[in-house]
């Protein structure tokens, strides 16, 4: 009468319907399920931006390194002294030279070792099978920013600063030397290390 046709009347329990998701009830009533063919899409991209996000952040985490390989002496040995919370450790640090990079191998008193990292082509690679440290990365780079001779200093760190016996790079690294191989190493939420070539009395 109104100039409808059947065919724009389906029931939901036509075959479109079903494909995108709409059941029927015994009693033909529609049952809307939002578990569409578009979720699992719009799941998988919302799982590609948090995952993005979360590689960012870790890429904006990671400790700065210098433009090029700083002069340093090696090889080097350092007593390290490490503070926080009332609590000491006590590390040695070996620095040697490695190919076309450097060695960074890290133990306790003992001779156990807590850290090895190969600084390579400007980025930091595990050394043998002992897992990853976060803390150690931070203090090897910290270290190297520390021994960076002062000429070459704001070539390689461009946001270094440097006056008398400090340096520092801000919000990251405060260094306070007495001796350049004996010096104070500062990090913003700790920890606080002592740093002194083996065999010199730490002041």
């Amino acid at each position: 009468m109104y100039g409808y046709r059947s065919e724009h009347l389906k029931p939901c329990g036509s075959e479109p319907a079903r494909e995108s998701g709409v059941s029927v009830s015994k009693g033909g009533e529609c049952q809307i399920a939002f578990a569409s063919r578009l979720a699992p899409t719009g799941f998988a991209a919302w799982m590609v931006i948090v995952l993005s996000a979360l590689l960012l952040s870790a890429c904006a985490s990671q400790p700065p390194l210098p433009a090029a390989n700083p002069t340093l002496p090696l090889p080097l040995q350092l007593h390290i002294e490490r503070e926080q919370a009332g609590q000491r450790q006590d590390w040695l640090l070996v620095i040697q030279r490695e190919g076309a990079g450097t060695r960074w191998s890290m133990m306790d008193p003992l001779g156990i070792p807590q850290a090895r990292q190969q600084l390579i082509d400007g980025r930091w690679q595990a050394d043998g099978l002992l897992p990853p440290s976060p803390e150690a990365r931070e203090l090897f780079a910290a270290l190297l920013f520390a021994l960076t001779p002062s000429a070459e200093l704001l070539r390689n760190y461009p946001d270094a600063r440097q006056q008398a016996d400090q340096r520092s790079l801000p919000a990251r690294w405060n260094i306070r030397y007495s001796q350049p191989l004996s010096f104070q190493l500062n990090l913003p939420q700790g920890p606080h290390y002592r740093v002194s070539q083996l065999g010199e009395s730490t002041p």
